[in-house]
């Protein structure tokens, strides 16, 4: 665990992560090694166990380069955060947060005392007791702390979310959002733009980052546009299937090009 993200999101860098939701950690360790900014693990829509968490975290941390391991509780919980925490990531994000008060709520769950009420343990963050004292001394600084806007009334609030003391930078969860807004799958929607461009007007107002995911490669450039300061840019899942169809799609390809054995003269 070091600063290096919660230091660079203050500064507002454009910064670009990978999702992983797999469980090998030879996936982690590939995007680790990529040269991305973070790798966000996903516990809210995968059956990642805390085990399986630690093992990924540890082959991100292996992976050359500088890439930081971030987790994504499933839910805004003081038992999910301090679990993940322990095992040595440098930042979480909690989905579903609507209002200033379940952020700050957020926020306490990742401070030790008395900036919080965070659970003291000698785990893998804290070197299994052989670095407890510096790790409690560094953490409140060190570990950041993003926050998801995925409602309606989180968009409302997003300015008041945003202007908590301690949060990193608000998210906006693409899927989750525009489904609030009943326009699942209709991604350039005005009511789903006019929605992210007030959560980003409150990232300016405040001085906050906002981010958010670009699952197709076309999109990238589209939110960049928008404003966003830091982008996921795909997920694991996603660049496999996208792998696999492009070499599918280039077989099938080649084979319209060649002669048809059957039309061949005796």
């Amino acid at each position: 665990m070091s600063n290096r993200l919660r230091r660079r999101l203050a500064a507002r860098e454009p910064l670009l992560g990978t999702w992983l939701s797999f469980s090998d950690p030879a996936v982690a360790e590939i995007g680790a090694s990529l040269g991305y900014d973070f790798a966000l693990i996903d516990t809210e829509h995968t059956p990642l166990s805390l085990e399986t968490v630690t093992e990924l975290v540890r082959a991100i941390e292996a992976a050359p380069g500088e890439t930081e391991a971030m987790v994504r509780v499933p839910w805004n919980d003081p038992v999910s955060l301090k679990r993940v925490l322990d095992t040595g990531v440098g930042g979480v994000m909690v989905p579903m947060v609507d209002t200033a008060e379940q952020a700050r709520e957020a926020l306490e769950a990742t401070r030790y005392p008395p900036e919080g009420e965070r659970r003291m343990a000698a785990g893998r963050a804290a070197g299994y007791g052989l670095d407890f004292e510096n790790y409690v001394e560094r953490a409140n600084e060190e570990i950041a702390t993003i926050v998801q806007i995925e409602s309606e009334r989180g968009v409302e609030n997003a300015e008041e979310i945003a202007a908590v003391e301690g949060i990193d930078a608000l998210f906006v969860g693409p899927a989750d959002l525009s489904a609030a807004l009943d326009a699942f799958g209709e991604p350039e929607s005005d009511a789903f733009t006019a929605a992210i461009d007030r959560v980003i007007e409150a990232g300016e107002a405040t001085d906050t980052p906002i981010g958010t995911l670009a699952i197709e490669t076309e999109e990238v450039e589209t939110r960049v546009e928008q404003g966003f300061d830091f982008l996921i840019a795909g997920l694991d899942a996603a660049h496999l299937i996208k792998g696999n169809r492009r070499a599918k799609r280039a077989y099938e390809s080649a084979l319209d090009g060649r002669e048809d054995p059957a039309d061949r003269e005796e």
